[in-house]
């Protein structure tokens, strides 16, 4: 999904926004392929084709430096996949976190969807406060292609 303007937000010198052009691309590949738990390894075209695919949201310093990104996979109607939420260690205890998922989910294109969902391994209590919760497993499933990394690579 891509926007149809450039969405941004301001506070205490820190700025979120949607605009492309000042995602700096290299850092968020190394921090998702080198850092995180959940795309640790990930090839740097496959990275590439997930955020020309999404909506990306930089997380950036007053000196204009990243030091954070989040991003939404959605058809813009019904649902939404919330990923790849990060903010760098030296930036965290500030509420940023918070205030990115916040930012996200108040973008004027992803109001009014039915399901919002998203992965985690140790922020539950963070995405509670904005409402999420556990699945039903009865109703979810998933499919993974073992092989699908390494053709990637």
């Amino acid at each position: 999904m891509a926007p149809s303007e450039i969405y941004e937000v301001r506070r205490d010198g820190f700025t979120i926004s949607t605009e492309r052009a000042r995602l700096d691309r290299d850092a968020v590949y190394r921090y998702l392929s080198g850092e995180s738990y959940w795309a640790s390894g990930l090839a740097r075209g496959i990275f590439e084709r997930a955020v020309d695919g999404s909506l990306p949201f930089g997380l950036y310093a007053e000196d204009g430096a990243q030091i954070g990104y989040a991003r939404v996979v959605s058809d813009g109607a019904v649902f939404a996949w919330l990923s790849d939420v990060y903010v760098l260690a030296a930036h965290r205890g500030k509420g940023l976190g918070r205030w990115l998922v916040a930012s996200v989910m108040a973008h004027p294109e992803l109001q009014g969807l039915r399901r919002w969902m998203l992965s985690t391994r140790d922020a539950h209590a963070i995405y509670r406060e904005f409402g999420f919760g556990p699945v039903d497993p009865a109703i979810l499933m998933q499919r993974i292609d073992p092989e699908a990394h390494k053709r990637e690579r």
